[in-house]
């Protein structure tokens, strides 16, 4: 093998490893609210605009997770949604909400399920001694007014 077509071999495999690690990057327009549905074999993905003015990641998911539940109840089965906000992926399932800079990187969970299926911050979440969430219902009764006179 020449020096030639050996650098041109290490060339080509660099090559085929850069394109295999590059990832989708979520677009970036702000306050905008992407639903993500994977490309067809070897294609990207696509973005659909879910809603607009959105000022926060908090609310790009509830818009989500709005539409996941939408799906549900009009008889869908798909328990998985993604989504994208300025830059950031959002991925809904049953557990909770998890983001990512990428679609195939590593998630870290940003809002978790109660016991009842709400969405709440990880550490907000009351749990029984097994661990697993516990719902919390407010009180059927309200508090009784002090009598008069005292």
């Amino acid at each position: 093998m020449t020096r030639v077509s050996f650098l041109l071999a290490i060339g080509a495999g660099a090559a085929a490893v850069a394109a295999c690690s590059q990832s989708v990057e979520a677009p970036y327009e702000p306050g905008v609210c992407f639903a993500v549905e994977a490309g067809a074999e070897g294609e990207a993905p696509v973005f659909n605009k879910l809603a607009e003015d959105q000022p926060q990641l908090e609310h790009c998911a509830a818009r989500l997770e709005e539409m996941r539940l939408n799906f549900l109840r009009h008889g869908g089965s798909r328990q998985e949604i993604t989504g994208a906000y300025q830059g950031q992926y959002l991925f809904i399932d049953r557990e909770g909400i998890w983001v990512s800079k990428s679609l195939d990187g590593p998630r870290f969970i940003f809002m978790a399920r109660t016991g009842d299926g709400r969405l709440a911050w990880p550490g907000a979440i009351s749990r029984d001694e097994s661990g697993r969430p516990v719902g919390v219902a407010a009180p059927s009764e309200p508090p009784s007014a002090p009598a008069a006179g005292q």
